[in-house]
């Protein structure tokens, strides 16, 4: 039975946050190859290649990268915050951040839905995508999922080879790690795809996942019990 004032896991967040991580590859698509090679979801992308592009390099981005930045830090204080005093596990806060990170995608689907994406909305995008990210990277820090964060895999492909028959041979959670990269990897591709149907397919897609995910995990969590009424 569960404690009194916390909330026990019903449904594993295990695949609701490789499902995000498969959203996260088809928003790092449209990032990099619809917003002029910005990363939106993936930061040490952008920590590289802001580096490389302010020395002029190739005519690599700066403002692009800077805005995803700020917006994915952004994003993630704000998930931290709103997650300060929420119970360990999935909890209302969590079905609220998430939602807020797909309204975030609903409304870049909106906006590149618009012809005539110019340079002013491609940097609103830029860092609206941003903010949605670090929002969902925050939830997905607070629900501690080992080896899926949603947003990034190369710790987890570090921690896939390190623990391999050709490394320590300890063979832990290969199976959750393994599909962490393959999901991220089918989510670009997928994301890579559908930006030749129109460049608001891909953010479209991950709407309906991230809402799929919050609904999932909202009616699979535990409420606490209702306290007893005496007469």
């Amino acid at each position: 039975m569960p404690e009194t004032g916390s909330l026990q896991r019903v449904v594993s967040p295990l695949p609701l946050m490789l499902a995000l991580t498969f959203s996260t590859g088809i928003v790092d698509a449209v990032g990099y190859l619809g917003l002029d090679r910005v990363f939106t979801g993936n930061m040490t992308g952008n920590v590289v290649i802001l580096a490389m592009a302010l020395t002029g390099a190739d005519g690599l981005p700066v403002v692009g990268p800077v805005l995803a930045l700020l917006g994915f830090a952004a994003g993630a204080a704000a998930g931290g915050r709103a997650l300060r005093k929420a119970v360990v596990g999935w909890s209302a806060a969590t079905s609220g951040i998430l939602s807020a990170v797909g309204v975030s995608l609903v409304a870049v689907t909106v906006i590149l839905a618009v012809p005539g994406l110019d340079e002013p909305r491609k940097l609103l995008v830029t860092t609206l995508l941003g903010v949605a990210m670090g929002a969902q990277a925050a939830a997905a820090r607070h629900l501690a999922v080992k080896d899926v964060t949603t947003v990034v895999v190369t710790s987890t492909i570090t921690a896939l080879a390190s623990d391999s028959f050709l490394g320590s041979g300890a063979g832990s959670h290969w199976r959750r790690r393994g599909s962490a990269v393959v999901l991220i990897m089918a989510g670009a591709l997928v994301g890579a795809l559908l930006l030749q149907l129109h460049l608001a397919a891909g953010p479209a897609l991950a709407a309906l996942v991230t809402f799929a995910v919050t609904w999932s995990g909202h009616r699979g969590r535990v409420r606490p019990p209702e306290p007893v009424r005496t007469a």
